[in-house]
Parts: structure tokens; sequence; C-alpha cells
């Protein structure tokens, strides 16, 4: 019990932490939680490291359903959700979510790790090299039939790496010339729909191997997922107030930097 009660303490200090990332860049969070929930289920042998990554991926997407919530509600009161696209992104990341969250839990672990290194990487060097003179470039937005498609891919990969989805499609609606404050507020409010269809096909898939009795929904891990939503819920909207105030740029490539070696250290591991 004592063990449970300090993985928990740790679930909740990574849970402040990425709240506060999830509203100040739109993130979802999963990019943190995945390699450091990994590490701590591994420290306290809730599961073998076979199924350690998957566990995390899966716990990771269904926290970010309330810290996206959370976050997604602050950036609607400041008006930073574009509406008038926002439900074709949705119906997008939700088909693409839905049938990642099916068969990420089927792939063998490595190649779980190899793909998230991948992304983590690719992610992190667009944080670090962006610039301001990006939205120099005008470009429209494509028709609502191919946005949808795009974000299909987008919401698929960010479901089967377990991340809201912010770090994919804030690049893609700034890209096509979205104000940057509306990017993370639509990311945040999408990062809602990716965590609940992608925790649907790991909940459905892990149904088999894991049970309540362990303390799983699935592939999902309960202890973990309420020590980071109980603190993360309420550090999102500081994070959101924060995007106001904050060298967003700067926190970025610091951030980028924490990305690469937590990923790294990941695949290594």
């Amino acid at each position: 019990m004592n063990e449970l009660l300090v993985l928990m303490v740790a679930c909740a200090l990574l849970g402040s932490v990425v709240g506060f990332l999830a509203g100040l860049l739109g993130i979802g969070g999963g990019l943190v939680i995945v390699p450091i929930l990994s590490i701590i289920l591994l420290y306290f042998n809730v599961l073998p490291a076979e199924q350690a990554v998957v566990c995390a991926i899966a716990t990771s997407l269904t926290s970010i359903l309330f810290t996206s919530t959370s976050s997604a509600l602050a950036h609607h009161k400041n008006g930073n959700v574009p509406w008038q696209i926002a439900p074709w992104i949705m119906a997008g990341v939700a088909i693409g979510a839905l049938i990642s969250g099916f068969l990420a839990s089927l792939l063998p672990d490595k190649i779980v790790r190899i793909v998230f290194t991948v992304c983590v990487v690719l992610i992190a060097a667009k944080m670090f090299f962006s610039s301001k003179n990006e939205s120099l470039h005008q470009r429209q937005l494509p028709n609502k039939a191919v946005l949808t498609i795009l974000t299909t891919l987008t919401g698929g990969l960010s479901a089967m790496i377990g991340i809201g989805g912010g770090a994919l499609l804030v690049p893609l609606l700034t890209f096509f010339s979205v104000d940057m404050k509306k990017a993370i507020g639509c990311a945040s409010a999408c990062g809602i729909v990716i965590a609940l269809f992608g925790s649907v096909g790991y909940i459905t898939s892990g149904s088999q191997q894991l049970s309540l009795s362990q303390g799983f929904v699935g592939f999902v891990y309960l202890p973990a997922l309420i020590g980071i939503v109980c603190t993360s819920w309420f550090t999102a909207p500081l994070g959101a107030k924060a995007t106001h105030h904050l060298p967003v740029t700067t926190i970025k490539k610091v951030f980028a930097g924490l990305l690469v070696a937590m990923a790294i250290n990941m695949l290594m591991s």
C-alpha cells in the first residue's frame, strides 16, 4: 500500500507539470507522460517491460481526456477556439484515434518505442527551429474534406504515441496561417476527442490481458491516472493564462531539448 501511495504521489507531481505544459503549449502532455510514466511503472514493478510502454500510452491518453478538457475550457473562455473549423478537425482526429488505439496495442513494444522516439525527435526539431517569421507566409486552409483527411492522419499518429495531438495539430494549423493562440486552443479541444476515441481502443484491446483487480481498465492503470489527473486538471488553466505572459518561443526550445533527451532514454531503456 505504501508503494502504491508513493507511485500516486509521483504521478501527481508529473500531472502538475503536464497540466501546465498542456495549457501553455497545447500539447496535451503525453510527450512528457509516456516516457516518465514508463519509468515509474517499471520502477514499481507494475508491469513487465514489454507492456509498460503500451500501458503508459493508454494511461496518458485517458489522463489527457481530463487535462485537455480543462485546458480547452480555459482557451474557449479566452475566445481562442476557432469553432468554424474545429468540428471538421475533430471528426478527422476521432477516426484516426479510434483506429490507432486498436492497432498500436498489437504492435511489438520495440516498434512502439521506435515510432514514439522518431515522432518526438521530429516534433522537438520543429519546436526548436520554429520562428515567428513562419506566419508571414499566408496559406489558405484546404477544403473541409481535405482538412478532415489530414487530421485523421495526425489523430491516428497522436493516439499511437499517446499524445493529445497539439504537437502535430498546432504546426499543421499554423502552416495554414491559423493564429498561434487559436491553433493551440483548437488543439486543446481536439485533444479531448483524440483521448476519448484512443482510450476506447486501448481499453477494449487490453481488457483480455489485464483486469480491474490488478488496478487496470484495459491498458489504463487507474492509480497512475488518478494521480496525474488530480493535479493536471488544476494546472492546465494556469498554463493557458501563462500563454499571454511567458516567452512561449523560448520555452518551446528548452522543452524541445528535454523531449529529445527523454525520447532517447526511452529508446535505450
